[in-house]
């Protein structure tokens, strides 16, 4: 009405106003610091970013500390979980009622107060080197150190790719920042282009971790062709040389061929498992060369037997002999008439060794890349045998391998979901449940807890 005014809403009272709507947000989503953090909670958080770190652990792990640690778990592109808890957290059924509640299969690794430990699906990463990785790493108090070398070597070894809710940030403490709530708005609109980004470098770094892969591959078997090249030079055998008859040249013939095929498919290597004919043919050549020595030294041709496992350079296997690797179970494995002395004899055979991420190692303890090299000497149902409780044969076992590099090279008994996905409760919480079957954080022995806490 004409003579009334109305009053003017001043500038600093719409300044406060804006202010209690912020703290009241703010209050709803801070996580509490005095109250005890949930494993619902300490989920949420896992889902959305590898790292999490409770307000009451903050001075265990700063931020900046996390946020690289988040960093490096996020580019290896593997579902590696961590929490830091306070000392005090209960720890009854943590590792499982956590494994449930997050429902992602991976790896998850949990540093309370100064005590560490670490539990994985199966498909992921073996529990035998669950262990190893944790006993690894039980001496260092430090928790940025600790997580730091702990994730360098888990992920070196363990399978399955990070889980697709990946992508925000958890601030590495679980509660959601200001800036994300001023920025969800945006989020939410390039959100179509963000994701589509994600899911490009994702692909990116996979491709790239395989043709590393290859190259790192490429080696061995440049040297295994090059030995089998410097076989055939010393052979002094001639298709028209006196005795020689249409069986010798037979053997001879293939031998050669192999060399050709083996060097020809290894140059138009562009996977991992392209090296498997490769070793496949060099194999085969190796056998004539054996047939065509029995021939000349008229003596009983060779049983066909896989080559010798300890390097297949060696040649064909004359015998199985027991042998046990370290940490493991004793097996039987086929073995070259020199190691299967040696073994006799209690020497240590002779055994191939390969650039690691840790150095030369045996193939079998050197990461995952030599899984398609291995398969082509050893392929069906013998290799699983033979690399039972070894590095290689229990990442080979998860499922999540073939699609990196490759398969056929028998059966592992591997079953269930591959690292990362969406599985719920249908996981083995044996895989959770403490090392010695005495439950998690144990504390008191029975290898619970990383062995005597």
């Amino acid at each position: 009405m004409k003579g009334v005014v109305r009053p003017r809403r001043s500038l600093s009272a719409l300044v406060v106003a804006l202010a209690v709507l912020a703290l009241a947000a703010l209050t709803v989503f801070a996580p509490r610091a005095t109250a005890e953090t949930g494993v619902s909670t300490i989920a949420r958080a896992l889902r959305e970013s590898p790292v999490y770190v409770d307000p009451a652990a903050a001075s265990q792990l700063s931020q900046a500390d996390a946020h690289a640690l988040r960093e490096t778990i996020e580019k290896a592109d593997k579902p590696l979980f961590v929490a830091v808890l306070p000392a005090g957290y209960p720890t009854a059924d943590l590792f499982t009622n956590l494994r449930t509640a997050t429902g992602i299969t991976g790896l998850y690794a949990i540093r309370l107060g100064d005590r560490f430990d670490a539990r994985a699906d199966a498909s992921v990463l073996p529990r035998t080197a669950v262990r190893n990785l944790v006993t690894s790493v039980q001496g260092e108090s430090d928790a940025k150190t600790q997580l730091d070398d702990f994730t360098d070597r888990a992920l070196a070894d363990m399978g399955g790719s990070a889980p697709a809710s990946w992508g925000g940030s958890s601030g590495g403490g679980g509660g959601v920042s200001t800036s994300a709530l001023v920025t969800a708005g945006v989020v939410v609109v390039a959100g179509g282009a963000g994701a589509y980004a994600l899911v490009r470098r994702g692909r990116r770094r996979h491709e790239e971790e395989r043709r590393a892969a290859l190259e790192r591959l490429r080696v061995v078997v440049d040297e295994d062709i090059t030995a089998f090249g410097e076989e055939l030079d010393r052979l002094d055998f001639h298709p028209a040389e006196r005795g020689a008859d249409d069986l010798m040249r037979a053997d001879y013939e293939r031998a050669l061929d192999a060399y050709d095929q083996a060097k020809t498919a290894m140059a138009a290597a562009t996977r991992p498992e392209d090296v498997t004919p490769v070793a496949q043919a060099l194999e085969d050549g190796r056998f004539s060369l054996a047939q065509l020595a029995a021939r000349r030294e008229r003596s009983p041709l060779p049983e066909r037997r896989p080559p010798c496992f300890f390097d297949p350079r060696h040649g064909p296997s004359v015998t199985d002999a027991t042998w046990t690797p370290t940490g493991g179970a004793p097996r039987e494995v086929p073995v070259c008439a020199a190691d299967a002395t040696r073994l006799a004899d209690g020497r240590d055979p002779v055994i191939r060794e390969v650039d690691s991420d840790y150095g030369r190692r045996p193939y079998w303890e050197a990461g995952p890349a030599y899984g398609p090299w291995a398969g082509g000497y050893f392929g069906g149902g013998l290799l699983p045998g033979l690399l039972v409780g070894t590095m290689l044969g229990g990442l080979m076992s998860a499922p999540a391998y073939a699609a990196d590099y490759g398969s056929g090279y028998g059966d592992f008994g591997a079953s269930g979901y591959d690292g990362g996905d969406v599985s719920g409760s249908d996981f083995d919480p044996g895989d959770f449940g403490g090392f010695g079957g005495g439950g998690d954080f144990g504390g008191g022995g029975g290898g619970d807890f990383g062995g005597g806490f």
